[in-house]
């Protein structure tokens, strides 16, 4: 699968690696240029764990937690730098904490996707499977973009080739 196969991660400049499910930035230029022009802590936040600064994003997201302690999205990017720093029973308790406060919104399917990440960074590939399969079930019925059903798409089939091979 090409680069322009990959999947977008959501953020100028960044995609979806298929064979690790995590976004890079993949241009940088357009990422600068964008992340210059936010003002938003979680896109911080996002580009430093896709550039695979876990100390730095930890830092921020810690900070605007601080300032925002309700805000899903900072909650879920919690998550993420604790999957990124191997803490995998704590970002799944932080994402299933937070189920029930999406349940039946946009962000259901998107937690269900962080859910599945953390499962295949952990090597746990049928779980990984079930919580993608989730996710693409919910976007594929609630309308989603076709990146996002893509990007479920890819995560989905990545989890259930490597759970085939255990």
């Amino acid at each position: 699968m090409g680069l322009k196969d990959w999947p977008s991660a959501g953020f100028p400049g960044t995609a979806v690696n298929p064979e690790t499910l995590l976004p890079e930035v993949v241009d940088e230029e357009a990422c600068a240029e964008a992340l210059a022009k936010s003002s938003d802590a979680g896109d911080k936040i996002f580009v430093l764990l896709a550039r695979g600064l876990t100390a730095e994003a930890a830092d921020v997201a810690a900070d605007a937690r601080l300032a925002d302690p309700e805000s899903i999205r900072l909650q879920v990017l919690d998550a993420e730098v604790l999957r990124a720093s191997k803490s995998y029973d704590r970002a799944e308790r932080v994402l299933r904490s937070i189920l029930p406060a999406v349940a039946g919104t946009l962000n259901e399917p998107w937690v269900f996707q962080q859910l599945g990440k953390v499962h295949f960074s952990n090597g746990q590939f049928e779980a990984a499977a079930k919580n993608f399969a989730a996710s693409l079930d919910l976007r594929v019925a609630s309308g989603s973009d076709a990146t996002a059903i893509y990007s479920a798409t890819v995560s989905l089939k990545r989890a259930l080739d490597l759970a085939e091979r255990e």
